[in-house]
């Protein structure tokens, strides 16, 4: 028995912009952004929207493709490894270290909202989701399944049945990483993402012929439900709202990944002749596809249709998406089919994107400490494994979950994007990244790019920061200029403190001490990166023959 070793590379560009959309493609299109629009007035939310996929979305995704496939080309796949080319100085692997931490982190929480997701296809599918009209008896339902009502109650057995989906999803996620770019994530991405789309379409197709459903009530028809997600109604009101604004430009990060460390891996793989304009464009307008047209669509006008606005508004993610939506279904002909094959698309479209989230941490482990793909992925998956534990155990009111996803899931993200985008336009400079770009370019971005990138986005981003501050972490009120901290610092340093927030914080400096230690030990390997020299092939992939 011989073995043979290659490098990682993905075997089309097909493949790279499937798995790229798969990993912006996920829960965040299909229930994040439709309870957000609903929570800040829709039509108002929509314009902040696009306003931020403008100044920060698009720069910030071809940021990263640049960055990355440059790294790439040094010989690097992790973001540490990126960094300390681009910035040729110690501490410039340190600062890349965010896009480990931040993908790692996400995922110990990501997966067990996937499992949340395969169970209820399963639930609805074999008839066990018909729970009648009252949202109140899903809301019972959803607060069993997950454990909300305590601590450590999913893991007690009966009827909380998350942790075998749980395990299946964990188990999944492990083998398609496994099996490394093209095998795993790029092959399951090649044929989840269509269909995927076929299911959401089958979906919409059914939400858009559902017309006045109750004559009782007029007003709550699907033309009505649409002008619900669209019109802007009072626009100087609501845009003169901070918080639809760090929702709108969060909404972003979180639905194209970008500032995850996730896509800035996945670009370092390609080559100069490939097109990250392209791709960058390619992959970024089908997850706009997916998420405004599939699942804005979807969503708030079915609600809307059944419940009025009344019945959506300040349901929020959660509620909206595991509450609401079944109760929908459930009133719907066939509601198992419907019901099943939507939460099936959210699992589908779930697993696309927590793959993306193991393989920066992968690309590290491979390149910095020179493991095997066995290895690293055994590794990880302990890491990742005791996170998921830690998340699934302090299930009471969701705290470990939320917390982690305040502070790693957006604050972090905010940090390590501006970064992105300030040393894109000032540290090598806009006209260096520029050229860079556009090696192997069909099309050219288009010229106002520049300024934007290099003044704009961020400009914006500090200022969204500064707000995101203000007003969820130190809890101003603009009315008054008083100051109460938001739950998030009250839960940590108040005066009846949250031992399961306290413990998730914990748990992200353990997580990122231990990278950070890890840190040291790569750098060793990566001094002749100092020179722009390629590493040894110590990260490539094993297989055997």
């Amino acid at each position: 028995m011989t073995q043979t070793h290659h490098r990682e590379a993905w075997s089309s560009r097909l493949g790279v912009i499937m798995a790229v959309a798969g990993s912006a493609v996920g829960l965040g299109n299909f229930l994040r952004f439709p309870g957000l629009a609903a929570q800040y007035g829709s039509g108002a939310f929509m314009i902040a929207y696009f306003i931020s996929l403008l100044l920060i979305g698009f720069p910030i995704c071809w940021v990263e493709w640049t960055l990355g496939r440059y790294g790439g080309q040094k010989g690097f796949h992790s973001s540490p490894g990126i960094f300390s080319v681009l910035l040729r100085h110690p501490a410039g692997k340190y600062i890349g270290v965010l896009g480990v931490i931040i993908p790692v982190i996400i995922y110990t929480y990501y997966v067990y909202i996937e499992a949340w997701c395969l169970g209820y296809a399963f639930y609805f599918f074999t008839g066990k989701l018909s729970l009648g009209s009252d949202v109140a008896a899903y809301s019972e339902f959803w607060s069993n399944f997950v454990g909300a009502n305590r601590d450590g109650m999913t893991l007690e057995g009966g009827q909380n049945q998350v942790v075998i989906f749980l395990a299946i999803v964990f188990s999944l996620n492990f083998y398609l990483i496994y099996r490394g770019l093209s095998k795993g994530i790029e092959l399951f991405c090649k044929y989840a993402m269509p269909v995927l789309v076929i299911l959401a379409f089958i979906t919409l197709a059914r939400v858009l012929t559902l017309g006045t459903p109750d004559a009782s009530k007029p007003d709550q028809n699907l033309l009505n439900g649409l002008g619900f997600m669209w019109n802007p109604g009072d626009v100087s009101k609501q845009l003169s709202n901070p918080q639809l604004w760090l929702a709108a430009a969060g909404q972003i990060f979180f639905s194209l990944s970008v500032g995850f460390g996730v896509i800035i891996t996945y670009a370092s793989y390609l080559t100069n002749r490939d097109d990250v304009v392209l791709s960058g464009i390619s992959a970024s307008s089908t997850n706009e596809f997916c998420e405004v047209a599939l699942g804005g669509m979807i969503t708030v006008p079915a609600a809307f249709v059944f419940l009025g606005s009344a019945g959506i508004v300040g349901q929020g993610t959660f509620g909206l998406g595991f509450n609401v939506l079944p109760l929908v279904f459930s009133k719907l002909p066939y509601p198992w089919f419907f019901g099943g094959i939507f939460f099936f698309l959210l699992f589908l479209a779930a697993v696309t994107s927590s793959l993306s989230m193991l393989q920066p941490g992968i690309a590290f482990l491979e390149e910095g400490l020179g493991l095997k793909r066995r290895q690293s992925v055994t590794l990880l998956g302990m890491i990742t494994a005791i996170g998921c534990l830690f998340v699934v155990y302090n299930s009471k009111d969701l705290k470990a979950l939320d917390t982690l996803d305040f502070w790693v899931g957006t604050f972090l993200i905010f940090i390590l994007a501006t970064i992105l985008i300030i040393l894109f336009g000032w540290g090598i400079g806009v006209e260096k990244g520029w050229t860079e770009a556009h090696k192997g370019a069909e099309i050219r971005i288009p010229s106002f790019f520049k300024p934007i990138i290099k003044y704009v986005s961020p400009l914006y981003l500090l200022i969204i920061f500064s707000l995101f501050i203000l007003f969820n972490v130190f809890g101003w009120d603009p009315s008054t200029g008083a100051f109460q901290p938001s739950s998030y610092i009250s839960d940590l340093v108040g005066e009846t403190p949250n031992a399961a927030a306290r413990l998730s914080v914990l748990f992200i400096v353990i997580v990122a001490a231990f990278f950070m230690v890890l840190i040291g030990t790569a750098g060793k390997r990566w001094d002749n990166a100092k020179n722009g020299a390629n590493l040894p092939d110590n990260q490539d992939s094993e297989t055997e023959s």
